[in-house]
């Protein structure tokens, strides 16, 4: 079975592979701070803007299930872009929806300037990265 990797360039496939590592290293280890030390996620990942509690708990689960993903994404580049796809969405749709409203209430201080940062740099990204065509090819 084919993981469709030979529609893309070995550059392309450097790049998603590139983006897969960034997610396991990076949601791999919030991931693993926040599902197992939501106190120092508080601190750490959430600059004090929340309250170490059960929200905590499942944005950590989710960030490591996106690094395990990511894991098989280094075996499988386009069949897992999803995985990608899905982070393109919710971190765009956070932004909308918590960041802006709050820098354009001058109420800065109620997000995580460093998670802001760093969901911007990814949904500029992602867009380049992600092989749309062949992620909604039908012969995935």
């Amino acid at each position: 079975m084919s993981n469709f990797s030979e529609f893309l360039s070995a550059q392309s496939l450097l790049l998603l592979r590139t983006i897969y590592v960034a997610n396991i290293l990076l949601a791999g280890n919030v991931g693993w701070i926040s599902l197992f030390d939501p106190n120092r996620a508080t601190a750490v990942v959430f600059s004090e803007t929340t309250a170490a509690n059960i929200p905590t708990g499942v944005v950590g689960s989710f960030w490591l299930t996106i690094a395990l993903l990511s894991v098989a994404g280094l075996f499988s580049p386009v069949r897992f872009s999803v995985v990608l796809l899905v982070q393109l969405i919710y971190k765009g749709m956070w932004l909308l929806a918590v960041a802006v409203p709050a820098i354009l209430a001058n109420r800065i201080d109620l997000i995580p300037i460093g998670m802001t940062v760093s969901f911007l740099i990814w949904v500029i990204i992602l867009p380049f990265v992600i092989p749309f065509r062949l992620l909604f090819s039908s012969a995935i």
